[in-house]
């Protein structure tokens, strides 16, 4: 499944009619962990189970496009681990979320470690690192981890819609720009951020997005954005 999540996100990057990707779980759950069965078999065999590099969660941080997670259920181990990299996360009323590595004599794995205190704060990620412990929705907005709470019934169509509304207004060159500068931003100093904001700015001035936004003003029309050019991780 990991190997086969990569694949999409990887697809779905490549795909020019792709503007923004929402990733949700199958069934009740987001997801719910690693199979335990695999980590009381050994050594050897969570060697041979654990994902490449290339396809650990972190890869929707590399992605140019947005990824909304639409967290249905149960967000546990890895599956805490993904819906941590996406870059905008809106769970249902029933969402639960847990790091659960301490529960189970693990280092906090997929770099957790990195993101959650860069996300929610210092304390509060040593609070759900060090205990492990389940988390409801509710407390997960108030936490800042996700960014809105619906009703489940009304979940997907929230996430789609928001997704929507990205890809109908922004455009694909600004999603992709701001996201890098974000996570790069991350472990730049406020200098060497400035100097990398001039660059860009003076790179979106002269282009063709900046052009197009003030034609379809003028001409008071939606505008139309050209997609990403091919991307390689």
């Amino acid at each position: 499944m990991v190997v086969a999540y990569a694949a999409a996100l990887r697809a779905a990057e490549d795909d020019p009619r792709v503007r923004v990707i929402v990733v949700t779980g199958a069934g009740a759950g987001f997801c719910s962990g690693a199979d335990l069965t695999v980590l009381g078999e050994g050594p050897a065999a969570i060697r041979a189970f654990a994902p490449a590099a290339e396809d650990l969660p972190t890869l929707a941080l590399r992605l140019r496009k947005p990824v909304i997670a639409a967290v249905n259920g149960a967000a546990v181990g890895i599956g805490f681990a993904y819906m941590l990299c996406s870059d905008i996360r809106i769970a249902a009323e029933s969402a639960r979320f847990a790091t659960a590595f301490s529960w189970l004599g693990l280092a906090a794995e997929y770099g957790v470690s990195w993101l959650l205190p860069r996300l929610i704060g210092v304390q509060p990620a040593m609070d759900l690192l060090l205990s492990g412990r389940m988390v409801d929705a509710r407390e997960a907005l108030a936490a800042g981890l996700v960014q809105r709470v619906v009703p489940d019934g009304e979940l997907l169509a929230t996430a789609v819609g928001y997704a929507a509304d990205l890809a109908e207004h922004c455009s694909p060159f600004s999603l992709a720009t701001i996201k890098e500068q974000v996570y790069g931003d991350l472990d730049r100093s406020h200098a060497d951020a400035l100097v990398d904001t001039r660059e860009r700015m003076r790179a979106a001035h002269e282009g063709a997005a900046l052009a197009e936004a003030m034609a379809a003003r003028a001409q008071k029309r939606a505008p139309v954005f050209e997609p990403l050019p091919a991307w390689r991780d």
